[in-house]
């Protein structure tokens, strides 16, 4: 099942909105749950880099099935995923990338946020999915 326009639109002004109480400009991407894109959005004078940085965000949280945050805590040298950024064309393993997760626990597709703090970033793309109502990721053995 991927998210539909209509939900992905949704998320994307709900983190627009989020983005401009927080006084940043963003990019920010919705991919369904084959990881393509479905919706984007660069607010004015966001930074042309964060476009890629955006949509791998919300990539790498589809295709692993967590947010980006966690997958870089077992990315860190040492880990047992460190130099996984290096696969899937790259992927992103900071804050600002979640999985969107539908009322069944199914993983419906990402969101990816970019322009700003790690903190801010991850505080749009929470925004984006909160508005959706979706559940938690049930468990994985991965997640931390």
């Amino acid at each position: 099942m991927h998210i539909n326009l209509e939900h992905a639109q949704k998320a994307i002004e709900a983190a627009r909105k989020k983005a401009v109480s927080l006084k940043t400009q963003e990019c920010i991407a919705v991919v369904d749950s084959g990881a393509n894109l479905k919706a984007f959005l660069r607010m004015d004078d966001a930074w042309v880099g964060s476009i890629d940085i955006a949509i791998k965000k919300a990539r790498t949280a589809c295709l692993f099935a967590m947010p980006t945050g966690q997958l870089g805590k077992l990315s860190q040298p040492g880990k047992p995923l460190y130099g996984i950024e290096h696969s899937n064309d790259g992927l992103i393993t900071f804050p600002g990338g979640l999985p969107i997760v539908d009322e069944d626990g199914v993983l419906v597709g990402a969101i990816g946020a970019s322009g700003s703090t790690v903190e801010n970033d991850q505080a749009v793309a929470e925004a984006g999915v909160k508005v959706l109502g979706v559940s938690e990721l049930p468990e994985h053995p991965w997640r931390t």
